[in-house]
């Protein structure tokens, strides 16, 4: 009879939640080692031989899988469309209703099944045979239905659940979950994938923002806060003050970068009479700097090591630019 909703059964000794979380994650721990170990035992050269298909096809990854296994394969099929190999999931059961004609002749089919019998599946299988459509078969039932019908198997280890029933797919759907992630980034690295490529299909939110260039976001031209060596202190705190970047630029005659005096600089200084100083005399000789190219997300980490509030853009030793720490938290990096 079902439990009553809010019920619950008070641990007992040695069952605390607390040692339940440790055993889970130690059985989940077991079966990712074993997972490891099988590259090395057999798992190696089918693995391989389905990176080669999927990155050899004309079309696009079909990923299917019944229950958890669904669940886990909608998940890797949305990885691999963002890391660059054209993918989307297509329900077994909805594939048997007319969802086949969404699978094409250049297409590859991913399916996952723990073990390999699940009856939801015959269709896209027989479909797959019928078209000579690459079936790459995901499962622990190496003598299954569908291994027996694959292009390649890749045989999970059979490793214990962590439910202690051994009942509820845990284990076997991490396992699932991590070679796909491994599918994956072996296909994003067979083909050059980039950051750059990434922001392409992860335009919005922090990740976005991250892998925004600073050449995107800089200040440059007359904005830019230069002043060239021997510039007098006041004149200096001058254009300070009216750029509002918390620091100005120095630079030598042929325009190269040569230093940065900061408000921090100046309030070092104070005790000093700044009529009778130059820039020469309290500029930082090695200033931070950065390229066009630099992501937002690495110019705020620099920004955070080295504790300082904007960083210089540089081509070829020359000052283009300038990225502030609160542009960076305008576009969202962090």
């Amino acid at each position: 009879m079902p439990m009553k909703a809010g019920t619950m059964k008070k641990p007992v000794e040695g069952r605390t939640a607390l040692d339940s979380a440790i055993r889970t994650v130690a059985t989940e721990q077991a079966g990712i080692s074993a997972l490891a170990a099988a590259f090395e035992n057999g798992l190696g050269e089918p693995f391989v031989r389905a990176v080669d298909i999927l990155g050899s096809i004309g079309g696009r990854v079909i990923v299917t899988g019944v229950g958890k296994s669904g669940h886990i394969g909608t998940k890797i099929a949305a990885t691999l469309a963002s890391t660059g190999t054209p993918a989307f999931f297509v329900h077994p059961s909805e594939a048997n209703h007319g969802d086949l004609g969404m699978i094409a002749k250049d297409d590859a089919i991913v399916a996952l099944s723990w073990s390999g019998e699940s009856f939801e599946l015959k269709g896209i299988v027989s479909y797959a045979r019928r078209f000579k459509i690459p079936l790459i078969a995901v499962t622990a039932g190496d003598a299954s239905a569908l291994a027996r019908e694959a292009t390649v198997v890749l045989s999970l280890p059979r490793a214990p659940e962590a439910c202690p029933h051994g009942l509820a797919p845990t284990t076997s759907t991490l396992m699932q979950l991590v070679i796909g992630d491994a599918l994956a980034i072996a296909l994003l690295e067979a083909r050059g994938f980039t950051a750059d490529h990434f922001r392409t299909y992860h335009p919005g939110g922090q990740l976005g923002a991250n892998l925004t260039h600073v050449g995107e976001i800089m200040h440059s031209g007359d904005e830019m806060p230069t002043v060239p060596l021997g510039t007098k202190m006041p004149e200096a705190v001058s254009m300070l003050a009216k750029k509002r970047f918390g620091c100005v630029c120095v630079t030598a005659d042929d325009g190269r970068l040569v230093g940065i005096v900061t408000d921090g600089d100046l309030a070092r200084n104070l005790h000093r009479n700044m009529a009778e100083l130059a820039v020469d005399d309290l500029m930082t000789r090695s200033p931070k700097t950065v390229k066009r190219e630099t992501l937002a997300g690495t110019a705020m980490g620099l920004l955070n090591d080295h504790h300082i509030s904007a960083l210089v853009v540089v081509e070829d030793g020359m000052p283009v630019g300038i990225v502030h720490f609160h542009d960076l938290l305008r576009i969202g990096a962090a």
